[in-house]
Order: structure tokens, then sequence, then C-alpha cells
């Protein structure tokens, strides 16, 4: 399969033309492989790799999901998976390697994925940029000397040089909304209580941390969800189990929004123009598509919120 025909694909149609047997799981990993290995020596997303444990996955047969042969990360940031290293970004894990698999991996290969390596974070995932010392920088795909953001710069930076369609990605306090930002990427951060960090831990941050994906499209996102989200035995919590699937909801005509624009920096700073231009953009996209948007600043927002 050549790379520009396997850019054109995010992961829902690749794992198509592969069910339609048009590609094979093999002619895709090897095209991902190819393309990690011409661009990850540029960008240092991949931190670790696991081409000959996905060859042999493939050639074993991959289990019947709805994402059966799509390459796949994993963030190198506590979500484990038996005999690969999982440092934390830390020189502290550096020798330390996984005897079990998340409950989050196991669900990701019942869907079919297959892992190729795992992507760059920040030492224990606390920075909004991808720099770890064990590691060195990683960098953006659309200028080199820019950060890809954190802290999943990794998968972020993979997924926009198109070495796959999505990987996986964690957010606390930004780290799959900051690097989807900064490479032109879908990031969804999603509810409380929706996807489990089982079996070690019941959750991260008080609950704040949650694990999901960086996609080029949002209907991967969405599917993604599908196939990771819900709780296991032992957690702590859970938010409540959706009506249908995330895939079918992203083509129900979304409803009426009421959005609040911010035009001032909350700490008084003066904005750059092109920031403030690309937010106003972006509220007037949003109310040729019906919605509606009214100025405010934080003390208005808390007040039209009913506190």
């Amino acid at each position: 399969m050549r790379f520009d025909e396997y850019r054109k694909h995010d992961a829902v149609s690749l794992a198509g033309l592969m069910a339609r047997r048009e590609v094979s799981a093999k002619e895709v990993l090897e095209t991902a492989i190819a393309r990690a290995e011409q661009i990850n020596p540029a960008i240092n997303a991949i931190v670790h790799k696991q081409y000959e444990q996905a060859r042999k996955a493939v050639a074993a047969g991959l289990p019947d999901g709805p994402l059966k042969g799509v390459p796949y990360l994993i963030k190198d940031l506590g979500f484990l998976q038996t005999g690969e290293p999982a440092t934390l970004g830390s020189s502290l894990f550096k020798d330390f390697v996984a005897d079990h698999d998340t409950a989050y991996v196991t669900r990701c290969k019942k869907a079919g994925l297959v892992f190729i390596g795992r992507s760059s974070s920040p030492e224990f995932g606390l920075n909004p940029n991808t720099e770890p010392r064990l590691y060195g920088s990683c960098h953006n795909p659309w200028n080199l000397e820019y950060s890809p953001g954190g802290s999943s710069g990794g998968s972020a930076a993979a997924v926009a040089a198109g070495i796959l369609p999505v990987a996986h990605a964690t957010d606390g306090g930004g780290s799959i909304r900051i690097p989807a930002a900064q490479c032109g990427l879908f990031g969804l951060k999603p509810s409380r209580g929706r996807m489990s960090m089982a079996p070690d831990a019941g959750e991260g941050w008080g609950g704040l941390s949650t694990g999901h994906v960086v996609s080029r499209s949002v209907r991967d996102s969405a599917l993604m969800l599908d196939c990771t989200a819900g709780p296991e035995p032992g957690d702590p919590y859970a938010a409540p189990m959706q009506k249908g699937s995330f895939l079918e909801a992203i083509g129900r005509p979304p409803r009426k929004l009421r959005i609040a624009l911010m035009l001032k920096d909350h700490r008084g700073a003066r904005l750059h123009p092109e920031c403030l231009a690309a937010v106003k953009n972006a509220a007037k996209l949003c109310a040729t598509l019906g919605h509606t948007v009214e100025e405010a600043t934080p003390n208005s927002i808390w007040w039209c919120c009913g506190h």
C-alpha cells in the first residue's frame, strides 16, 4: 500500500478497506512502519518500537473487531501492556516492564488494533509540552522548531505526521486538547468516569485525568469511545451509559448551543492578533451554524450559569 493512498484514510476507512479485503492488515502495517522509520528520527514521537510484536500479532490472526488491522500507539504514561516497558517518561522507571494489560489495552486488542509502539510523554505527563529528559524532545511535524504540545505530544505528532490515523492519549489539564490544537487534530476529553483505569487505579487526579485518543477525524474518536468506554469491576464510580453508540450520535443534527465568547486574556495579558482572529473566526462559524454566540468574561459566565 502506497503512503499517499494510506494517508487519505482515517481508521474507520482503513478498517473498511481491510474488511472488504481490498488491502491486507500486513500491507497496512508495513506502510505504517515504513512511514514511522522515515519520519520518526525527525519528530521523535515513538519512544519504543513494537514492530516485530505487531507483525507476529497480524500473522497470528487479529480479533474480529471494528478496527481490525488498524495500527495504534499507546501513550507511555501508565497504560500497561504485558511484556512492554512503561516508563512514564521518567528515568525512575526506565527499566520497568509490565506484567499485565490494563483494561483499556485489553479493549483495544478486542477492537482489532495493532500496537506498533509507545508514544512520547513528558515525565509523569506533567508538562504542556513533550520534552522528557529520558528520550529528548518531541517535535511538531508541521514545523520541527515548534512543540507538538503535551502531554500527549508523541501521539499527536505521530498522527499529524501520517504514521497512523489515530493514537492513544490522556488528559488531566489539557493533555489531549493542547496537542490536538497544536498539531491540527481532533481531541476530545471524555467525561469523568467514562473511561476505566482498571485494574491499577480507580481514578487519576481525583477523577480529572482520563484516557482517550487524538485523531484526524471525529468519527475515529467516536468509534474509539464505543470500543473502549465503560466501567470495569471495582471502579469507584462510572459515567451513565450512553444511549446508542457514539459513532451513530455524530450523524444526528446537533442541538442549538449558547456559546460564551471571551476576547480578553483572563490574566490581563495582550492577545496575539492571530490568536484573536482565530477566536473570532471560530465564533463566526458557530454563529453561521445556528448557535447563539455572546461575548462574555469569567464573571459574567459565572453568573449566567446560575451561581
